[in-house]
């Protein structure tokens, strides 16, 4: 038999496409039209695969999802350096696909990889020993970290043109002008600092946890009232 002249239609061949759209145009530009037509087949041929536009895009942000590392919540690193691996390899994931990141933040849903994501940062947590109320909260905060910081290059909010930040008006953003030819740098930097001092943060609340009752009582200033009257 004389092979097809155009590869066999695939839910990963569909995925793939819908992705380097999203990534090339942007996340409005992957429509079932415009899929089928980036893959040279009939539009209902996709409802073969998927139901629904919203189930590809489910699949597209799954897939992304399925990049980030998760063996160092079973590896027997400590949970505070769990947590800065985990959040170098998610923000890692995102910015190599910073438009999928509105649509991926709604939450998991459904999506396997994304359960697998939050399944093993929730577990990790709780068996280091955090309750399992804050470990929900841990994954909460990381969550919204690192989307947001996927979402937008703070350092090319600012124009490269030094006459746009007048002096008498902005007296000190005089170097704000150089900030986007150093993205990388700022970006990189500015998720390292905030990283870190949400960890540090967080490390202050579980050193908390293990401390006796004793102690946390008369670690406490007390204050007394004068009589009055």
């Amino acid at each position: 038999m004389a092979r097809p002249r155009k590869p066999l239609l695939s839910r990963d061949r569909i995925v793939a496409t819908a992705l380097a759209l999203a990534d090339a145009e942007g996340l409005q530009a992957v429509s079932t039209r415009r899929l089928a037509a980036e893959l040279g087949v009939s539009g209902p041929s996709l409802y073969n695969h998927f139901t629904t536009k919203n189930e590809i895009l489910d699949s597209v942000a799954d897939t992304v999802v399925s990049q980030v590392e998760l063996s160092m919540f079973t590896d027997g690193t400590d949970w505070a350096g769990a947590l800065l691996e985990w959040g170098r390899s998610y923000r890692a994931a995102l910015t190599a696909h910073p438009h999928i990141v509105p649509f991926l933040a709604q939450g998991p849903g459904r999506r396997p990889a994304g359960l697998r994501m939050a399944d093993a940062v929730f577990g990790g947590m709780v068996e280091a020993g955090w309750p399992p109320a804050q470990a929900t909260r841990i994954g909460a905060l990381m969550r919204y970290f690192v989307a947001g910081s996927a979402l937008g290059s703070f350092a090319r909010g600012f124009v490269d043109d030094a006459s746009a930040y007048d002096p008498a008006d902005y007296p000190h953003l005089g170097q704000a002008h150089l900030l986007a030819e150093h993205q990388q740098q700022v970006d990189l930097g500015a998720f390292e600092t905030g990283l870190r001092a949400l960890v540090d943060g967080l490390a202050i609340q579980y050193a908390a946890l293990a401390e006796p009752a004793g102690e946390k009582t008369a670690g406490r200033k007390t204050t007394s009232r004068k009589p009055t009257g």
